[in-house]
């Protein structure tokens, strides 16, 4: 039980043992993102957005459920449910811009984004390995920062209101990237780390790209 996918993961400032409760705050601001989910499906029905911004929301609960249980069971196994959900949320979410967007057929938009991904993903692993561990592996998220500030770019550039939703959430994540960056640094002066900082405002811009979802990406009849 002390090896394979039952090994202990210690990764943040808050966790001092491999017991189920051992990081209570990390755990419980998970909320943030299933209360942010549930508001885009509930947002999503009231304004009639479509199914597919309906399962943005769903999906965002799942981010929520995922991540609490790594920070409850703090193992190998759970670890997937902690990186998947929020993996496949970007490819959906950034195909979504493609599509509704931007306007592109299937055809280019799926182009679009195994394109964009390959070339932000080659991006990440050409930085050098102290970066990658000075900033606590947060490079790894600057794939979907990329995303977000690139189509929010664009969208902006060619007169499409949404793209401000974007650039704000990349705000928004850029706040949150540096408490999940600062996490180790802090536990000598502030055991409860830093980290339940990344979960709350992480809740926030995923409230704001569901926003996003909602009032602009059609349908309510194509919004006529």
């Amino acid at each position: 039980m002390n090896g394979g996918l039952f090994a202990a993961i210690d990764l943040y400032c808050e966790r001092t043992g491999p017991g189920f409760w051992a990081e209570p705050v990390n755990a419980l601001t998970n909320l943030a993102f299933i209360a942010a989910g549930l508001w885009g499906v509930r947002a999503a029905r009231r304004e009639d957005a479509g199914r597919f911004v309906e399962i943005l929301g769903w999906w965002v609960v799942v981010i929520g459920i995922g991540s609490g249980l790594f920070h409850t069971f703090a193992n190998r196994l759970s670890a997937p449910a902690d990186v998947l959900p929020i993996v496949s949320f970007t490819l959906a979410y950034t195909l979504f811009n493609l599509r509704r967007f931007l306007g592109l057929g299937w055809g280019r938009a799926v182009l679009g984004v195994v394109a964009f991904f390959a070339a932000a993903g080659l991006a990440t692993a050409a930085l050098p390995g102290w970066l990658h561990a000075a900033t606590n592996s947060t490079t790894m998220y600057l794939p979907a920062l990329l995303a977000l500030v690139f189509f929010g770019g664009l969208e902006v550039a060619t007169g499409r209101r949404v793209g401000w939703y974007n650039l704000a959430a990349a705000a928004i994540f850029v706040v949150s990237a540096l408490f999940r960056m600062i996490d180790p640094t802090v536990c000598g002066g502030f055991p409860l780390g830093t980290h339940f900082l990344w979960h709350l405002l992480n809740g926030l811009m995923l409230g704001v790209v569901l926003a996003a979802a909602v009032r602009h990406g059609a349908p309510r009849a194509a919004r006529r």
